[in-house]
């Protein structure tokens, strides 16, 4: 999907020009890849499918466990464990992950600490899972224990504000929590309030204590979704659902602040259908942000400047399906998947390393209503 919203190629290259590409992970032949789902009844749970990392072809789509509602998925960095959200059951699940085979077996249910539960991440030392409940407007975090299994929540943090959109922020709506990459600190984005709420973060402890200050507030009415780190740790960047936009902000890793430095849209003027954005994520090598833009269905490509953050329009290329709810890049920086919800497939493309352009390989498959991907190197 190349419009003149595109920027000119060889724009691209000035822009890119001083920025070099690392290798981030060992190369595999071979990555698992799961989905979680939010499909239902006979159909539900979470599914797996491999990927020849040669080929940038996947292969048939498997159920791996019935999990009810397993809509988003967190990988343990062990590569043994898989936790998902349980956000009808108001509950997060920890599985073991069979080496043999992939298929994942039951280890416990916890509630999550609130309703709703949709999004799940784990903290970089591997001790915590942080929730973010939806419906509820509350973050939590429950420890986990040697053999995986997850305790009840140890913290648990309720907000409380509304913003000016009428139907979609008259109460907190908690969307998402990550930490940053040295664990001190996590960021819940709160579409309702129109916050990213920051917390002091305790591994040791499994707690979570409000920063001073305790949020950065986003645009009025811009409903902030999903949040990413750039991998240098100096630079975050957030999604606003709502109006179709990308903040960039510079990090203060000791103090745990957020400043803004920017703030671009992912559509083009005169796009007049419903929108929403989705998925937030960087490249590995920290070169390109892509964003997800339901509606429009396709992924919005940005150059990062290494040296700003700042973020320059490289264009946007379809998703070949039906509401783009989530998409992963790869631990080598090789290959962007994108799940797309209502066409009930997922897609595959070739990430230039040089342009951040994406190139898609033709590998399409089923899976139901596809809401979350993650990645796991194949023995």
């Amino acid at each position: 999907m190349k419009t003149a919203f595109d920027c000119a190629a060889a724009l691209t290259v000035l822009l890119l020009a001083g920025c070099t590409a690392t290798v981030v992970a060992p190369a595999a032949r071979t990555y698992r890849v799961y989905f979680g789902t939010s499909a239902k009844q006979d159909k539900c749970g979470i599914y797996m499918a491999d990927l020849d990392m040669r080929t940038g072809q996947l292969g048939q789509a498997v159920r791996v466990s019935n999990a009810v509602s397993a809509a988003f998925l967190a990988l343990h960095p062990d590569g043994r464990h898989i936790y998902s959200t349980g956000e009808s059951k108001g509950t997060v699940n920890a599985f073991s992950l069979s080496e043999a085979d992939g298929t994942l077996t039951i280890i416990n249910t916890q509630p999550s600490g609130g309703t709703g539960p949709c999004y799940v991440s784990i903290d970089p030392a591997g001790k915590n899972l942080l929730v973010a409940n939806y419906s509820g407007g509350s973050c939590s975090v429950l420890p986990i224990q040697p053999d995986g299994s997850l305790a009840p929540p140890s913290s648990v943090q309720q907000h409380t504000g509304s913003s000016v959109h009428p139907k979609r922020q008259t109460k907190a709506y908690t969307h998402s929590i990550n930490c940053d990459p040295a664990g001190r600190f996590a960021m819940a984005v709160d579409l309702g309030m129109d916050k990213i709420m920051i917390y002091r973060f305790d591994a040791a402890s499994g707690t979570l204590t409000p920063n001073d200050p305790p949020f950065t507030a986003t645009e009025p009415g811009g409903g902030p979704r999903h949040f990413t780190f750039h991998p240098s740790g100096k630079f975050a960047y957030a999604n606003l659902e709502i109006v179709n936009k990308v903040v960039a902000f510079r990090y203060d890793a000791n103090k745990g602040t957020l400043t803004e430095i920017q703030s671009i849209a992912t559509i083009p003027v005169g796009f007049d259908e419903t929108k929403t954005t989705s998925e937030i994520l960087t490249s590995p090598d920290g070169r390109f942000l892509y964003v997800g833009n339901r509606g429009d269905d396709s992924l919005t490509i940005f150059a990062i400047d290494a040296a700003t953050g700042k973020l320059t329009l490289l264009g946007r290329e379809s998703t070949r399906g039906k509401i783009p709810r989530a998409f992963r890049i790869d631990p080598t920086g090789t290959y962007l998947i994108a799940a797309n919800q209502n066409s009930g497939n997922v897609t595959v493309f070739r990430i230039n390393r040089k342009t951040g352009q994406l190139e898609f390989t033709g590998s399409t498959i089923e899976v139901p209503s596809p809401t979350c991907v993650q990645f796991i190197a194949a023995p």
